[in-house]
């Protein structure tokens, strides 16, 4: 991101084990698409009894506007942000159109492209996944047409450039079901685009070792990862990782676990995410452990993390099961280094 982005630091206290919730069973796969659940209760992400998810817990006001093309002449005092105030751009677009670097430095009579687009209007608290729900957007392509980057956390007045094909709901058939079965989340998705949105002046919460409830706030990550992982549990590799059939491609690796088998955090971290709004892997935890790291686990029968809860190495986070997309009780285990995943086998110690 831009000036506005924070580079944080945080250190991770020791966590004790809350109670255990169950995480209830998700259905067998059937021929229709699978709901990511946005009008259902989730058992973690509960905040004063409503349980929504936190990218849900904000609405999103579609006040995006359409820009054209321009050229801006560089004013003494002028900078990023503010030509991207006074032209409705956002300062990620003008930059990468422009090919500016950090720090961004801009001289008198310098002429910038302005890019033509539909730009939205960052709104306290909103999330990146709620703006893409609210425009029907893919956020993976807004995250990659904006260079957002490491903590992925908005600022309330930034302006994101939106896809082509971006609408609000005001300008698309109303048909809430379909809306719903259509957006589909994935893992990248609630690791870049579930923070909530901060002033400019605003810093992330802290993590806390045992947080009365989820927090739905932006939370800090750690500051850094030594790369050090250790096994969330003991089993037989039932999935590795890479291509499994013609056309799929296993992300992680699953593990054979008892129902009820106690899921350990492979470091220390940050709970990202805890909740089932990502039907294949039903009840699904997500550490961040700084340094563009987070491990995530899933399928699993109960969940004994919040989010914004810090853990340390060994924690147990969850109890296994069958949950999400499974017919037996199991660990789907993944590792992802800058949206990237990666092969937990090489990151594991061997046994």
């Amino acid at each position: 991101m831009l000036s506005g982005a924070l580079l944080l630091a945080g250190c991770i206290p020791a966590a004790p084990t809350p109670p255990s919730r169950p995480v209830a069973a998700t259905p067998a796969p059937s021929p229709a698409p699978a709901s990511p659940g946005f009008e259902r209760q989730s058992i973690s992400e509960v905040v004063g009894g409503d349980a929504r998810p936190t990218w849900a817990l904000k609405s999103v006001t579609a006040n995006a506007v359409r820009v054209a093309a321009a050229t801006y002449h560089v004013r003494p005092g002028d900078t990023l942000r503010a030509i991207g105030e006074m032209t409705g751009a956002g300062s990620e677009a003008i930059a990468i159109e422009n090919d500016l670097s950090p720090p961004f430095t801009l001289r008198a009579g310098q002429q910038l492209r302005i890019p033509a687009g539909l730009y939205h209007r960052v709104g306290a608290g909103e999330t990146g996944i709620g703006i893409a729900r609210a425009y029907g957007a893919d956020w993976g392509e807004i995250v990659t047409i904006n260079a957002l980057s490491e903590p992925y956390i908005l600022r309330i007045g930034q302006r994101l450039r939106l896809p082509g094909n971006a609408r609000p709901a005001s300008d698309r058939p109303v048909d809430v079901g379909a809306r719903a079965a259509a957006f589909t989340l994935d893992i990248d998705d609630i690791v870049t685009g579930s923070q909530p949105a901060l002033a400019e002046s605003a810093r992330p919460a802290a993590a806390s070792t045992a947080p009365a409830r989820a927090a739905t706030t932006a939370i800090a990550s750690p500051g850094a990862f030594s790369g050090r992982f250790q096994w969330p549990l003991s089993g037989t590799i039932l999935t590795r990782f890479g291509p499994v059939a013609p056309g799929k491609v296993s992300q992680g690796i699953n593990i054979a676990a008892a129902s009820g088998t106690p899921i350990r955090a492979s470091a220390d971290g940050v709970v990202a995410y805890a909740g089932d709004q990502i039907a294949v892997y039903g009840g699904l935890i997500l550490i961040d452990h700084g340094g563009g790291w987070v491990s995530a686990y899933g399928h699993a029968g109960e969940i004994a993390v919040q989010r914004g809860q810090a853990v340390k190495t060994g924690a147990v986070i969850g109890r296994a099961g069958a949950t999400g997309q499974v017919q037996t009780p199991q660990l789907h285990f993944q590792l992802r280094r800058n949206r990237i995943a990666v092969d937990p086998m090489k990151q594991l110690p061997p046994r």
